[in-house]
């Protein structure tokens, strides 16, 4: 893909400090992207509550991410401008072998889900489980990744989405609490049901690096912005409600297997699952880690500090709300290496003041 993005002044100059922050894990540089409310967000929550809703027209979508890239095109940030296939985010998986793919509208981000429920009642019909092309879901997948490139050629990118491989996949199986039972009941069939995810997942994997373009050799990516190489989005979310040990038992191999099938990922970390991250940290071939922020737990930003720390020098996403974003910025007090998530910024005036202290700043 050409190196320029209608959508995005100064690409050159915001890739190279995404690089320095990926590539060379500057320490001593602080990276942000800054949101400010927009009007394809409004009229997106005016006319999906949150909750269950159908499969979005493509039209509709790509009108609305149009609108909301084109909107903040004038906010000089670090952000690179990408769409995000939220309708690909879990169902895809699952319907792909024949799972009920159900969508759920997210009026705070303008997200359409989806997930399913439960596809298995038991082990005798994993054996019909197979990767079906000319599932409606497989060929909506297609048709949406076409749609996009087209609509967003020389103007935006289209983000990687997440893997749902390992215990995610048994989870779309048989649900949660089943699939832990499964661990210790019939832990041969669960590394059954992980190597088919493995192959379903590179598959899925390989179908978007071919259709969606890549910026300059790198990946765009809602969560990182972008980063060199063809780079995928892993998910450790099953343990985090289990030990470190069942991470290093369950967890790494697969992890680390399908992050060697392309150039390496990024994944994210919940509020449960802080306890990880030492272990997530030296995963081969992790690229970054995004801290998530959940309730009754503490914002990542709160105790960064004592966070950044236990992943040494890992780059690391994290969201901010505005206020305490500028009193930390004035303190002189934010840790570097970060890409901070700066939420609800005033206006765009505002957000491009911030930003020139951002770039000028030396941690």
């Amino acid at each position: 893909m050409d190196s320029s993005l209608g959508y995005c002044p100064n690409l050159g100059a915001r890739m190279e400090r995404l690089r320095s922050l990926y590539t060379d894990r500057r320490q001593d540089r602080i990276f942000a992207r800054m949101d400010a409310e927009t009007d394809a967000l409004r009229k997106f929550a005016a006319k999906y509550p949150p909750g269950y809703t159908h499969r979005p027209a493509l039209a509709e979508r790509v009108d609305f991410w149009d609108e909301l890239l084109a909107e903040r095109a004038a906010i000089q940030d670090d952000s690179i401008p990408s769409v995000y296939l939220s309708e690909m985010d879990q169902g895809l998986y699952g319907g792909i072998v024949g799972g009920n793919v159900q969508y759920m509208a997210h009026p705070e981000n303008g997200w359409i889900s989806s997930m399913v429920p439960p596809i298995l009642v038991d082990w005798e019909g994993f054996r019909q489980l197979a990767v079906d092309p000319r599932s409606p879901v497989y060929e909506f997948y297609r048709e949406e990744l076409k749609a996009f490139r087209e609509a967003g050629r020389g103007k935006f990118g289209i983000s990687h989405f997440i893997l749902i491989d390992g215990l995610n996949f048994v989870f779309e199986l048989f649900g949660a609490t089943r699939t832990y039972l499964e661990l210790l009941d019939r832990p041969e069939k669960v590394r059954e049901a992980i190597e088919f995810a493995y192959r379903l997942n590179v598959e899925v994997q390989c179908a978007f690096f071919q259709q969606a373009p890549l910026l300059a050799g790198g990946t765009f990516s809602n969560m990182v912005e972008w980063i060199p190489g063809r780079i995928v989005s892993e998910s450790v979310d099953p343990f985090h409600m289990t030990s470190v040990g069942y991470f290093e038992e369950w967890g790494r191999e697969p992890v680390e297997r399908i992050l060697a099938a392309f150039d390496g990922g990024v994944l994210h970390i919940h509020g449960n699952g802080r306890h990880l991250l030492e272990a997530v940290s030296t995963l081969r071939g992790l690229k970054a880690v995004s801290l998530n922020d959940d309730l009754h737990f503490a914002p990542a930003f709160s105790i960064l500090g004592k966070l950044r720390r236990r992943l040494g020098d890992m780059p690391v996403v994290v969201k901010a709300e505005f206020p305490e974003f500028v009193a930390a910025l004035d303190a002189h007090a934010l840790e570097g290496g970060v890409l901070y998530k700066v939420l609800h910024v005033p206006d765009v005036e505002t957000a491009n003041r911030t930003m020139e202290r951002v770039r000028a700043y030396t941690a």
